[in-house]
């Protein structure tokens, strides 16, 4: 118990696990930012990794249903053009997918996408999940994405942990995952990035 409770308080530090509550969509608004996505329904993990250290400092999940989300759990993206519910953001057409992830990397750390294509069943499990999972609290980003994965059909071998790292290596033992990185080599401070990304996305 001792264990869990240093890791928590470790994983508090993370600046990347944190989040205001802002831009809470109504319905209409969700409604009218709803992307479908044509390709294959899938699921993808990001973890942001310390490009020093090789630790995960954020987890993430991009989830290609029946609309296009991504579970942002405790997480610091923020763009006034598209909406967010409870830790869910909505409206991910590709170019919201790349600004997230162009928002996360820089000269510190890069974003590691984890991407293995789902049953249209499955896939809407995970959103269903993630719509109805409620606000996380600070530091619990890696830990609410296991529980949601492990209650999809297929994904029941993924174990709690608190340590992104060690959900990405579990992702990665389910057979048609494929691994891409992310790389940036701009400013270290993840404010200005998403202030410079909010201001494109925005124009």
């Amino acid at each position: 118990m001792l264990r869990v409770i240093v890791g928590v308080l470790m994983l508090l530090a993370v600046a990347g696990c944190t989040k205001p509550a802002r831009n809470y969509g109504d319905d209409a608004t969700i409604a009218a930012a709803a992307f479908r996505n044509p390709e294959p329904p899938s699921l993808t993990l990001y973890t942001m990794i310390n490009n020093r250290s090789g630790e995960g400092a954020h987890t993430a999940l991009l989830i290609n249903a029946s609309q296009q989300v991504i579970f942002d759990p405790a997480g610091s993206f923020y763009s006034s053009a598209t909406p967010e519910r409870d830790d869910v953001i909505f409206g991910v057409t590709p170019q919201m997918e790349k600004a997230y992830r162009s928002a996360h990397a820089r000269s510190t750390f890069h974003v590691a996408s984890q991407k293995i294509e789902v049953s249209p069943q499955q896939a809407e499990r995970a959103y269903q999940l993630a719509v109805s999972n409620g606000r996380v609290p600070d530091a619990f980003c890696a830990s609410s994405t296991a529980k949601l994965l492990s209650q999809v059909p297929g994904f029941e071998s993924i174990r709690s942990t608190f340590y992104p790292k060690k959900l990405m290596d579990q992702f990665a033992q389910i057979p048609g995952v494929r691994t891409d990185r992310y790389y940036e080599d701009d400013s270290p401070d993840l404010q200005k990035g998403l202030d410079e990304i909010n201001a494109a996305l925005t124009q």
